[in-house]
Formats: structure tokens, C-alpha cells, sequence
């Protein structure tokens, strides 16, 4: 996706590399020894239907750049560009692409699978969004198959027309189906690449973390995947779009375009930005009707998508599948804005740590100062001004309903590490992504001199492993124990990489009513030790 080097040799011959699809053959790139397949087209759908799989073609297609990505409801400029650097790309509504990264095209060299799953909420992003996203170092590093792909977002891929008709019976989650269609076309094909159909791992930061836990409770994808993991895809709380909910919105969204019932499918042909225009205002009438905003997301119906299993709870069919979950420490440090903040944290007098503490906190502020200094001792307390307790909670929700439905282990981990920015700044939401794919020292505002180099090759080596297993452990780390049932284990990914247990759950109490422990217990817990600290 970037360049890491000014030169680097680049081998794209006519007849190599080639690989034999079950449509057909196509041509990718060598790149210093790693094979990349870019921009394959997996599927193809027209307008709130669902996907169907691509025709059959002759001759050798080229898979050498990235295919269009998902049309966005907006494309700002992030305001955190710097330490999180973005890479903008051509849009477009067919946008069913697969990009490949391997070691091997040998069908019997069964190398682990990960496919990678973007953020952006359920309505922008991409698979190249982010740099940190590039596949090559991983899959180099690593030995594995790595996968990413684009699928619908927003209007197109979560507004249910379904009251007007079965062809649009599940275009409320035309998304998920898009997945579903991704993760068909890797038990499919993935052998070509090198890779094992039976050893998957699916794996998705934020919005893609969030699609990791409803691909659970979407029973299409059964057997499509072997292990999971959630990156800040865990909300407090969280629940789904209703059916009801979801229609109203489509129902409204033929209002605006004036567009009558009996004429729905005009509505497959409307410029997509028109349709954007309508979805937002139509988002308005949702929510004086129901009394909260509806975020087109996945859509609860009882068929094609059971909803959240924190909620629903964790089917028979998919227990067996282990968990990583976890987050970075200041999640909100992206989105919470602060007055002043023309000087570095550890620059404040205490008045003004206090003073924007009290405007968050507000009568709870003491509470969570003494909380957060408990679970980190020697922290400047304006971190807690950052600390994000939507997706923390949100991790201990979803644990302890995996400790009550029975299911395979789940591992829990927190990134702590304090960036150089600034002086000093607390791990923000997407920081963790660059140090699973190898990425880290590539970016410049998180990039900490033998640092980084050392965590990335614990925290790579750990999602490989777990890839690999379904254990994240691996000789470079301290022993990484799943939840016992007893309390919560959290692996801390910082300069002193340790286990803890529940040890913010007093501040994730503080902070959300008490929500944070879990209620269940495992009866075959077993007696854990907490394992050594490895310092870098």
C-alpha cells in the first residue's frame, strides 16, 4: 500500500504469479519475495440485493491494484491524520474487492488465514483506509495468509426495503451478506494462495469489530471461521437497529425522494449522493418517531441476523470458536476535545488536570481520579480524561457473556503505551492496528526507538500465534492466560508487558454504574498464575 523503501523489486510477469480461482486465473505481484493479489473481485450485486458470486472468465485477470471502495456517507480529512494517516481512494458502489498478501502459492503449504475486517463505524472506511492496514509485513513476518476486502456501508448496504417486497428481504443487511459472500470466497479459493480454508481467523478494529461480533449471530458465516478477534469493537451496551426501526427508515427514504411504494425499485437508481441526502434527512423523521438516532448498521430481524450476542447470547454452533478482545487505554483521545490544550498534558498545573477532569467527570471526578491512580500508579490523572469506558465496558460485557454461554476461551488485552506526541500521549483508538500488522515503525507519531520494534514482534507474534492455534502465546511474551470465570485477565501491552487482573475494574465500575464485572462464573475454572513481566 506505502512504499518502505524508495526502491523495491517489483516482479509482475505476463505468466508470474499466477493463481487458478474457481473462476478463473488471475495475476498479482512479487514483492520482495511476498506475493500480493490486489482487487479481486469476490461478488457482484446490484442495489440493496444480495451478492451473488462473480461469472466465470477466460484468459488471466490482472490483480495488481486495489479495486473501489465503498461509497461514503461523507470523506473529511480526519482530524487526527497525523497519528492516524489515512489513505483516500476512488469510490464506488460495486465494491466487492479482496486484496491477498502470501508466502506461498502451494495449496499444500496450509499456512493460517487472517482476514481483516476495517473500521469506520457500518458507514465509512475501507480496507486500505489506514496505512497500518497494509497486509505485507504481517504475512511476511508471520507466515500467514493475509486478507482484506471492501463491502457495503451506510444506506446501500443496512436500509431494509424488505416490507415491499422478498427481493429486499434482507437488503437491511446487505453488509453482512457481503461478508458472508468474502468469507465463501476464501474456503473457496484461500488453498490457491497457500492458505488452510480450515483455520481462519477473522479479526476487525472498531465498526469491524463490531461486524466480528455480529458475523457470531449471523448463521450464514457458520463454519466460514475458526477464531475471532474484536480491537475496540465492543460497546457498552450495545444493541442493534430494529427491523421496525429499519423499514420506518426506508419508508421515509421514499418519502423524501418522492418516490410512491409501488414504484420501489426506482430507488435502485438514484444517484447515490441524492440517496445520501434522503438518508440523512429520512435519519431525522427516524428519530422524532422513536425518540433516539438510527445508525444504519446491521438490523436484527430473527433470519438472517439473530443480533448482538452480549444480548442474544453465543449459539451452540459458534462456542466453540475462541476470543481475543480488548482496547487501547485512551479511546477517546481522538474525539474528546479540551480547552485549553495548547500544551502538553504534563505541562498542567494540577488546577488545570482538575478543571477539565470536573467538566467529564463531573460529581464522579473523585471517584475516578482515585480509581484511575490505583489501576495506574504513576500516571499523569489527566489520562483519565481519555480513558474509553464505551469500549472497555463493552469488552467486559461481551466476557461475561461468553463465561455464561459456555464458550471457548477469551483472551483480554489493553494497550497502555504512551506515545511520544506531545510529550506524551495516551494510546488512542486505531493505535494497537500498526503494531498487529508489523506496521509501528512506520508511523512516525506513535514510533518510540526499540520500542516499538519490540512490541510489535510480541503483539504480531501474538496474533499469529493465536492464528496459528487458537492461543496467542509464544516464546517472545509472558504466559497470556484467557479469562478463568473468577476475574478478568487483561495481558498489558506497554514497555512492561504483564498480566493483571481486574485491574481497572474498579475505574470501569466508577464509570459505568457498576457494569463492569462480570456476573457469571465458569464452573471448570482453573487456578491461574499471573506469569513473568517482560520488560522493553
Amino acid at each position: 500500500m506505502f512504499p518502505r523503501k524508495l526502491t523495491r523489486q517489483v516482479i509482475s510477469d505476463p505468466d508470474y504469479p499466477v493463481v487458478e480461482t474457481k473462476a478463473g486465473k488471475l495475476r498479482g505481484l512479487v514483492v520482495e519475495g511476498s506475493f500480493i493479489f490486489r482487487g479481486i473481485k469476490y461478488a457482484k450485486a446490484e442495489r440493496f440485493h444480495l451478492p451473488k458470486p462473480v461469472e466465470p472468465w477466460e484468459g488471466i485477470k490482472e490483480a495488481i491494484i486495489y479495486g473501489p471502495v465503498c461509497p461514503e456517507l461523507n470523506t473529511p480529512i480526519a482530524h487526527d491524520e497525523y497519528n492516524v494517516p489515512h489513505y483516500h481512494y476512488c469510490q464506488d458502489e460495486d465494491c466487492q474487492y479482496i486484496n491477498v498478501w502470501t508466502q506461498h502459492l502451494d495449496k499444500n503449504a496450509k499456512r493460517p488465514v487472517m482476514v481483516w475486517i476495517h473500521g469506520g463505524g457500518w458507514a465509512t472506511g475501507s480496507s486500505i483506509e489506514l496505512y497500518a492496514y497494509d497486509g505485507e509485513e504481517i504475512s511476511a513476518w508471520g507466515d500467514v495468509v493475509f486478507v482484506s476486502l471492501n463491502h457495503r456501508l451506510n444506506v446501500i448496504g443496512y436500509t431494509d426495503f424488505g416490507k415491499y417486497g422478498d427481493e429486499y428481504k434482507y437488503s437491511g443487511n446487505a453488509g453482512l451478506a457481503d461478508l458472508v459472500m468474502a468469507l465463501e470466497w476464501v474456503r473457496d479459493n484461500i488453498e490457491a494462495f497457500g492458505g488452510d480454508p480450515n483455520n481462519v481467523t477473522i479479526m476487525g478494529q472498531s465498526g469491524g469489530g463490531a461486524k466480528v461480533r455480529s458475523l457470531f449471530n449471523t448463521p450464514a458465516a457458520d463454519g466460514l471461521y475458526h477464531k475471532a478477534i474484536i480491537q475496540s469493537g465492543a460497546h457498552k451496551g450495545d444493541g442493534d437497529g430494529t427491523l421496525e426501526e429499519s423499514q420506518y427508515l426506508a419508508e421515509r427514504i421514499l418519502a423524501q425522494l418522492n418516490i410512491a411504494p409501488e414504484n420501489v425499485h426506482e430507488v435502485e437508481k438514484v444517484p447515490y449522493y441524492k440517496l445520501v441526502r434522503a438518508a440523512v434527512a429520512a435519519q431525522e423523521d427516524v428519530k422524532a418517531k422513536f425518540g433516539h438516532t438510527f445508525f444504519m448498521g446491521a438490523t436484527k430481524d430473527d433470519d438472517y441476523y439473530l443480533g448482538q450476542p452480549v444480548l442474544y447470547g453465543w449459539r451452540p454452533e459458534v462456542r466453540n470458536v475462541p476470543l481475543i478482545i480488548g482496547t487501547c487505554l485512551g479511546e477517546q483521545n481522538n474525539n474528546f476535545a479540551l480547552e485549553p490544550i495548547s500544551k502538553a498534558l504534563d505541562d498542567w498545573t494540577e488546577e488545570e488536570k482538575m478543571e477539565q477532569l470536573k467538566k467529564r467527570f463531573g460529581d464522579k471526578t473523585d471517584a475516578v481520579v482515585a480509581a484511575f491512580k490505583k489501576a495506574y500508579p504513576g500516571r499523569n490523572i489527566a489520562g483519565a480524561l481519555f480513558i474509553g469506558d464505551y469500549y472497555r465496558i463493552g469488552a467486559y460485557e461481551i466476557i461475561a457473556r461468553r463465561i455464561k454461554d459456555g464458550c471457548a476461551p477469551t483472551y483480554n488485552y489493553l494497550l497502555t503505551l504512551m506515545a511520544p506526541l506531545n510529550k506524551g500521549t495516551v494510546p488512542w483508538h486505531n493505535m494497537e492496528e500498526a503494531y498487529v500488522f508489523h506496521n509501528a515503525n512506520y508511523l512516525e507519531a506513535s514510533y518510540i526507538p526499540g520500542v516499538t520494534e519490540e512490541l510489535q514482534d510480541i503483539m504480531t507474534g501474538a496474533w499469529v500465534a493465536y492464528a496459528r492455534t487458537g492461543d496467542p502465546n509464544h516464546p517472545g511474551m509472558p504466559v497470556w492466560h484467557p479469562e478463568d470465570g473468577e476475574k478478568v485477565g487483561t495481558m498489558i501491552f506497554d514497555r512492561d508487558v504483564h498480566m493483571v487482573y481486574d485491574h481497572d475494574k474498579e475505574l470501569m465500575d466508577v464509570l459505568g454504574g457498576g457494569r463492569a464485572q462480570p456476573s457469571f462464573r465458569r464452573r471448570d475454572a482453573g487456578i491461574l498464575g499471573g506469569g513473568p513481566r517482560q520488560s522493553l
